[in-house]
């Protein structure tokens, strides 16, 4: 099943996970909507900068890349774009918010992208 997957923390630089997660989405043929600071293009798609709190619909999931810290002054937003599940890659694990998402119904899964995106259980 295909998952329209937004990444938070998205970049151009291939050295990154969010990059190479950008690159394993689009070979598994799921939509993404990179987010981010910096503007560019990943796979075809621009980054839509996260401090215009772009609106998206019809979300499967959200993976992360900020850290904690930096998650804070966008918790609202996230959580505004109701997707079905958030997953706080290794760096990222923010048990406040995952707290927050659980209340609206929304999974959390600590996890690495990568990972599951590579034994199939994405």
């Amino acid at each position: 099943m295909k998952k329209k997957t937004a990444i938070i923390g998205a970049t151009t630089n291939p050295d990154r996970y969010a990059y190479q997660a950008a690159e394993m989405l689009v070979q598994g043929g799921h939509e993404i909507i990179p987010i981010g600071i910096k503007s560019g293009e990943v796979f075809g798609k621009s980054i839509l900068s996260i401090h215009d709190l772009p609106q998206v619909t019809g979300l499967d999931t959200i993976t992360l890349y900020i850290n904690a810290a930096r998650q804070h002054e966008w918790e609202d937003y996230l959580l505004s774009l109701n997707p079905k599940r958030i997953i706080f890659n290794p760096g990222t694990e923010n048990y406040a918010l995952a707290q927050k998402a659980e209340q609206k119904n929304i999974t959390t899964e600590m996890a690495c992208t990568l990972v599951m995106l590579s034994v199939g259980n994405y």
